[in-house]
């Protein structure tokens, strides 16, 4: 079967890491969480004090000098089979989760010169194909040719309490209230920014999942590659 680029794209808390990473397990394809990265930019600003968490006020010159000095990547876990993200050598992921870099991340990955750097790691990454890669920009901007797109969204209510049971399980405890009020403010601050913002790409294929269980996005993507395999070579199928 030949390798392709998976673009997803789409809102905050709709799944797209978690179908991105059942198709990558399944297709045997490697995995890159974006939005990840800038998260990652994210934690090293409020850890070098060039972002004020509480008044999202940002260091625009330090920031930018630093960026040379910011090195994200991923490795494999060996015990939980994933990929997890990694900070000038030092394993973030959990630290990256906390609704404080929620709150912060949308300001930062507005910045021309960190999505510049970004989106040129991520080409990188998935230049020779065979990735699936989540984020905003994915089918617009990173990968405006990959073979399937997707567009991804749910009810806000929906998504605010599939955030909400993620944070529990970590330990971290607010309202629904609160959780439903970050989603929004990242959602219009997404596809408000100047510099490459949330849209659907003309060619996407939009999958709202608020009443789809994981097992039945997963099926529907793997049959929508089948049937583009298909397409193209009658005797090639998705195992």
């Amino acid at each position: 079967m030949q390798k392709i680029t998976i673009a997803i794209d789409g809102y905050s808390s709709c799944g797209k890491s978690t179908l991105a990473k059942a198709l990558a397990q399944r297709l045997n394809y490697s995995y890159i969480d974006t939005g990840a990265m800038y998260r990652a930019v994210t934690r090293y600003a409020i850890q070098h004090q060039l972002m004020d968490p509480l008044t999202h006020l940002i260091n625009y010159e330090s920031l930018l000098q630093a960026l040379e000095h910011i090195e994200v990547n991923f490795q494999f876990n060996t015990h939980s089979h994933v990929s997890e993200t990694y900070l000038n050598g030092v394993n973030v992921e959990r630290d990256i989760r906390t609704m404080q870099i929620s709150e912060n991340v949308s300001k930062i990955s507005s910045i021309k010169e960190v999505r510049e750097k970004m989106v040129a790691l991520q080409r990188k990454m998935g230049r020779s194909k065979g990735v699936v890669m989540d984020g905003r920009d994915i089918g617009t901007h990173v990968f405006p040719h990959a073979e399937l797109k997707l567009f991804m969204t749910a009810d806000t209510t929906v998504r605010a309490m599939r955030r909400l049971n993620e944070l529990s399980s970590k330990g971290q405890y607010y309202t629904i209230e609160e959780v439903k009020h970050n989603l929004l403010s990242r959602d219009y601050e997404d596809s408000h920014r100047k510099e490459n913002p949330l849209i659907q790409a003309k060619d996407a294929i939009v999958l709202d999942n608020t009443d789809l269980s994981r097992e039945e996005q997963l099926e529907f993507v793997l049959r929508l590659i089948a049937d583009m395999q298909l397409t193209k070579d009658p005797l090639s199928t998705v195992k």
